[in-house]
C-alpha cells in the first residue's frame, strides 16, 4: 500500500529489531524512515532528518523518551512533528507523565498496523 502523503519516520527503540521490523513496515506503506537505538542518537538524527513523526520508546538507556521528548519539542525542526510514545508502560499515570512531557500520543506495545497507519495520515 503507498501512501497518500510520503512522511519523513523516526523510529526511535533500544531493541533493534523492533525498532528495524517497524521501520520496514513503514517503508512499505510508503514513507522514508531513520532509525536510533538510544536517545541521542535520535536527537541527531532528527535535527538532520527533520521527521514529520517520531516513534519513540520510553525505556531507553541513557537519555530516556521522557527527557528526548522534552528535547525534541524545543528543536524548531520539529515544531510541526507528531510525536508518539510506542511503550510498554501501560499504566494511567505513565500515560499522564507521556503526555505531559510532550507526546501527541501514546501507544503500549504492542501496536496494532491501524494505529501505526493512522500516524502517518
Amino acid at each position: 500500500m503507498q501512501a497518500s502523503q510520503r512522511r519523513r519516520v523516526l523510529v526511535v527503540d533500544d531493541n533493534v529489531d523492533t525498532a528495524q521490523t517497524l521501520a520496514f513496515a513503514i517503508n512499505l506503506m510508503g514513507h522514508e524512515t531513520r532509525v536510533a537505538f538510544e536517545g541521542e542518537t535520535a536527537l541527531k538524527t532528527a535535527a538532520d532528518f527533520h521527521p514529520d513523526v517520531v516513534l519513540l520508546d520510553i525505556g531507553l538507556p541513557g537519555a530516556d523518551g521522557y527527557e528526548v521528548v522534552r528535547r525534541m519539542r524545543l528543536m524548531p525542526q520539529l515544531a510541526d512533528a507528531r510525536i508518539a510514545a510506542i511503550t510498554g508502560y501501560g499504566g494511567d499515570e505513565n500515560r499522564r507523565k507521556g503526555l505531559d512531557a510532550g507526546f501527541d500520543d501514546y501507544f503500549v506495545k504492542p501496536i496494532a498496523p491501524e494505529a501505526i497507519s493512522s500516524l502517518l495520515v
